[in-house]
């Protein structure tokens, strides 16, 4: 056998600890004068935010705001961006959690390359570089300012739809904890959810033949030694953490070492999922998403142990390791081990709030074959899936998904 392939693509500078925040004038790209700074509503009034805009302005940059990204990136609200940005900008400048630093990325394809979202679907179809992206998450779960991947909502195929390539990658990544500080409980939950998603579903991805030209044929290449690594670490921080920074005693510091522990699992996911990347779950969320207009954390948490109980025969020893992450003993039985990793992480899910069932996040009796159907299109998660996905199975895992019974999976051994 081959030895491993090992590949990492992530941003030029990752910086993460409190008060990083405040360097950002320090990252931005030499002779920068003018920048884009994007966020949501929430942000946008916020002292952080505007500590922020600040900063850039005393530093001789020029701002032309964006402050109303919605959640869910709707494709079209990039487009009316990119017709009203009257400059050309140096950077852009992204403050906020997945959809902001995503719809960073898609405005910087179409700044620098024209056209519309749905031109650069799928992998490899960026061109070239675009205006870098300068980014700080103020939500500790998607990643996506370490990430290759920006996803949007696209109302003509009724589900969220991925755009990858190594160009979307931001220059800078400053993760700053004391941005995800105001965060809420419910916000929380979610983000840290999805952390835990990217970490399962990068260490248990499909693993390829490791030739040199993988890389450039595919920007999610599977499981590898680098993926592993930042995948527990981050399954092992959210073990730590994600529960106090939901539910804790609220206790400042105990809260504070949560906020900043979750903050590490979010980036080390991004960073998992970059290069290995995510599979049933994500696929399966994006119609599910669609239908419910949930959170995407929300979906991704009421799937999530469907799909491990479904990947589990395939991935016995990977699931055993992420059970001792998560806090099992080590009996040293693999088989045993890598069930009880299912069993913590739908308890875990529980105690934070998540919805159990897709029948809690308000998916409709009989719409499993639509959610497959539609899901069996996001080939690049579909192949990224240790099992072999067909239509079937997936009607079959959002099946038990919906019914919160796993037995329904047993029609489809391994």
């Amino acid at each position: 056998m081959n030895a491993p392939l090992g590949l990492l693509r992530q941003p030029p500078t990752v910086l993460i600890g409190r008060g990083v925040r405040r360097s950002l004038p320090a990252h931005l790209p030499h002779g920068a004068s003018r920048a884009v700074l994007v966020t949501d509503e929430r942000m946008a009034g916020a002292a952080d935010f505007i500590e922020l805009k600040t900063l850039l302005e005393q530093n001789g940059t020029s701002v032309y705001l964006i402050g109303s990204v919605q959640a869910e990136l709707p494709a079209a609200d990039v487009v009316e961006a990119a017709k009203s940005i009257e400059c050309e900008p140096d950077v852009i400048v992204a403050v906020g959690g997945g959809s902001v630093i995503d719809f960073a990325k898609v405005l910087a394809v179409l700044l620098a390359h024209g056209g519309v979202p749905q031109d650069y679907y799928g992998e490899f179809a960026v061109p070239g570089p675009t205006v870098p992206v300068v980014a700080l998450p103020t939500t500790a779960g998607t990643g996506s300012e370490a990430t290759p991947v920006a996803v949007v909502s696209d109302t003509n195929r009724e589900m969220k739809v991925g755009i990858s390539s190594p160009h979307l990658i931001p220059v800078a990544a400053l993760c700053d904890p004391e941005l995800t500080d105001s965060a809420p409980p419910s916000l929380t939950a979610v983000s840290g959810t999805d952390a835990l998603s990217h970490c399962i579903e990068s260490f248990t991805a499909v693993g390829r033949e490791p030739i040199a030209t993988l890389p450039a044929e595919r920007v999610f290449i599977g499981k590898s030694p680098l993926v592993d690594l930042y995948a527990l670490e981050g399954v092992r921080a959210v073990k730590r953490s994600l529960r106090n920074a939901v539910i804790g005693d609220r206790d400042a510091a105990t809260l504070r070492t949560a906020r900043d522990d979750m903050a590490f699992a979010a980036l080390a996911g991004g960073l998992a999922l970059g290069t290995g990347g995510t599979a049933a779950a994500h696929a399966l969320q994006y119609p599910v998403g669609a239908l419910t207009h949930t959170p995407h954390g929300a979906g991704i948490g009421a799937l999530l142990p469907y799909v491990m109980a479904f990947n589990r025969p395939a991935r016995v020893p990977e699931f055993a390791q992420l059970a001792l992450a998560l806090g099992a003993e080590d009996t040293g039985d693999a088989e045993s081990l890598s069930y009880q990793a299912v069993e913590a992480v739908r308890a875990l899910l529980a105690q934070i709030g998540i919805p159990a069932t897709l029948a809690d996040l308000g998916v409709a009796p009989g719409m499993h074959t639509w959610i497959a159907e539609r899901a069996s299109t996001a080939r690049r998660l579909v192949e990224n899936n240790p099992r072999e996905l067909s239509v079937d199975s997936l009607a079959a895992i959002t099946a038990a998904a919906h019914a919160g019974d796993m037995s329904i999976l047993d029609d489809h051994p391994y």
